[in-house]
Parts: structure tokens; C-alpha cells; sequence
């Protein structure tokens, strides 16, 4: 089958965020405390998201009906907010075509540049990969009142 990219709604956000727990329960577990990851996956989806899908920076990634990944763009600030991959679809390029998609969004809004994002620690490598430059380690006020360790990067 083809993965094919689509714009994200407020009623695809039960999916995504299920999506996205599981992927902080697998691909974050390497860099991350066992007690942040389960304060951090047991997170609900923050009320930003469907702001953030209410203003067209969402996009999936899908295969047949399978979610396969998603990404949200703030496309008032330029702020990459997220970027999720199904952890059994790893490898296959999802993430980057989802995180280029935002790109190509940005470059049509003529949004100011540089796009800006704070990486979770086991994604600092696929960042990097896409071009981002990493500017100084961060902390990242989690809606779920957790902060995590993360990597302020951006890309002109």
C-alpha cells in the first residue's frame, strides 16, 4: 500500500494521542526515567491541539486506514509541536515526509523563519537528520505538569 498524507481534524485526535502514547512508552523509554514516562503517557491530549488542527498544522500520515504517524505545526508561531510515528512504523521514512509536509506548510503561509521545536531526547538525531540545528538544552513545560528534558533546535 501507499502512505499517503492528510490534514488532521479535532475528531482525529483520540487516534493520534493513542498514537502518541505509544510511541513515548517505546521510543522515549531509552531516554527517559521510568516515572517520566508514565506521568508523560498517561498525559490527556492538551486543549491546544484542536486550536492547533483549527488552524490547518495538522497533517497525518496514513496507510490503507491505519495511522501511521502525525504532525502539528503552530502556524502562529512557526513551532513545530509535535511529530509522532506508530513505533512499529519506524524506519519506513514517516517522520520525515510528516516533518517536510510541515515544512512545505510553513513555506506556503509564508511563515517568519526559522520553524522551532523542542526536541525529546531520542529525537535530537532525527532533527538534526532534517537539517535542524541544535541550540541549547531546555526544559519543556508538559501540559501534564511534568517538565522534560529536551533540545531547543531550529532551521532557517
Amino acid at each position: 500500500m501507499t502512505i499517503t498524507l492528510h490534514s488532521a481534524s479535532a475528531a482525529d485526535i483520540p487516534a493520534m494521542w493513542a498514537l502518541r502514547t505509544r510511541a513515548v512508552r517505546t521510543s522515549c523509554a531509552s531516554h527517559y526515567a521510568p516515572d517520566v514516562i508514565e506521568s508523560w503517557s498517561g498525559a490527556p491530549a492538551p486543549d491546544s491541539y484542536a486550536r492547533l488542527l483549527a488552524q490547518g498544522g495538522g497533517r497525518l500520515a496514513r496507510e490503507g486506514d491505519a495511522l501511521l504517524g502525525y504532525a502539528i505545526l503552530d502556524t502562529a508561531s512557526g513551532e513545530v509541536d509535535a511529530v509522532f510515528v506508530d513505533p512499529a512504523q519506524g524506519g519506513r521514512g514517516v517522520g520525515r515526509r510528516l516533518l517536510a509536509e510541515l515544512e512545505a506548510l510553513a513555506d506556503a503561509l509564508a511563515l517568519a523563519r526559522p520553524l522551532f521545536l523542542y526536541a525529546a531526547l531520542n529525537a535530537v538525531a532525527f532533527y538534526q537528520a532534517a537539517g535542524y540545528v541544535r541550540r541549547r538544552d531546555a526544559q519543556y513545560a508538559h501540559p501534564s505538569g511534568i517538565v522534560l528534558d529536551c533540545v531547543y533546535m531550529d532551521k532557517a
